[in-house]
Formats: C-alpha cells, sequence, structure tokens
C-alpha cells in the first residue's frame, strides 16, 4: 500500500507533459578529469571500460554530471553506462521545450544512454523547480520524466539516513 501511494505521489511530479531535453540524445559526449584510463579503442569484441578519476565532469548538451569518479562501459553498438561515485555526485539537464531544470544529488549515480535513465543511490535528492524528493534511492526515466522513490527501510537497509521518502510538491498557480 504504502509504494502504490509513493509512486502516485511521484506520478504527481510529472504532470506537465514535458521530458528530458531531446536534442542532448544526439549531441556528443564530452569528459573532463584529472586523471583518466581508456582501455583500447580498436577493440573488436565485448564492452570497453574507461576510468575517470578527479572532479570528473560529464557533459551531453544540456545534461551535467559532477563526480569524484566516473567509470564509463561502451558496448560495441556505442551505447554507454556511466557509474559516478562522490561524497555528493550531482546531476542537471534542461527539460524539453522549458526554462527549468531537473537536479540530482546523491553518492551514487548511474545512467544508461540506451534507456534514458538515471538512478540516484543513497541521500538521494531530485528537484524540479520548486517540487523536491528525497529517498535512498530514485530511479528516473528521462524521456517520460517518471519517478521512483524508495526510503533505506523498504530497500532492507534500517541503518540508511532516509528511511522514509519525503516529497515537497509546491501548489501550482492556476493563471499558468
Amino acid at each position: 500500500m504504502k509504494f502504490i501511494f509513493i509512486i502516485w505521489l511521484s506520478g504527481l511530479l510529472c504532470i506537465q507533459p514535458a521530458m528530458a531535453e531531446r536534442a542532448d540524445r544526439k549531441k556528443p559526449l564530452y569528459l573532463e578529469a584529472d586523471r583518466a584510463t581508456v582501455e583500447d579503442v580498436n577493440r573488436k569484441e565485448a564492452t570497453r571500460v574507461s576510468i575517470f578519476t578527479g572532479n570528473v565532469i560529464l557533459t551531453q548538451g544540456t545534461m551535467r554530471i559532477s563526480a569524484d569518479k566516473v567509470i564509463m562501459k561502451e558496448d560495441l553498438n556505442g551505447f554507454k553506462q556511466a557509474t559516478a561515485i562522490g561524497d555528493l555526485v550531482s546531476f542537471r539537464q534542461k527539460r524539453d521545450g522549458l526554462d527549468e531544470y531537473v537536479e540530482g544529488w546523491s553518492q551514487r549515480v548511474e545512467y544508461d544512454s540506451k534507456t534514458d535513465k538515471i538512478e540516484l543511490f543513497r541521500q538521494a535528492r531530485l528537484k524540479r523547480g520548486f517540487d523536491e524528493v528525497h529517498g535512498d534511492y530514485i530511479s528516473y526515466d528521462m524521456n517520460t520524466e517518471f519517478f521512483k522513490v524508495i526510503g533505506s527501510k523498504e530497500r532492507g537497509d534500517l541503518t540508511g539516513p532516509d528511511k522514509r521518502v519525503r516529497i515537497t510538491i509546491q501548489p501550482k498557480d492556476k493563471s499558468e
């Protein structure tokens, strides 16, 4: 019952039919870091793994992820999966057709370019406009802007700081 309520509340945050900036998917991916280890670019099979450490900044169009360390995996089709780790990893992306951003923070962020999904783990927080969600885990679909938020208690971690999900939904101006 609690899980259904959480899904319902998170759905309220998605009332406006806007998505992450669509043009971002067609733009190049840039990585900056203090150090990098990149596997052979000419490999013929399997996944290539690259590791970036020290003040890492990953950008693709309006999407930006900042972390202490990023492990990037690229498959043969060019799809990328990035795992970003840090004291607090930050994520930001402009919403399609709006002058507004979705921003997130957590200790670990996983981004998958194939599914356009981003997951935030441990001390997770996601903000859109003035609406905000907090939890131990947040899954965010960049295509549909659907949020899934779980507290650490539900994930089986009774000692985590985010035992419960917290959601703030600001009143909307009727004239908007």
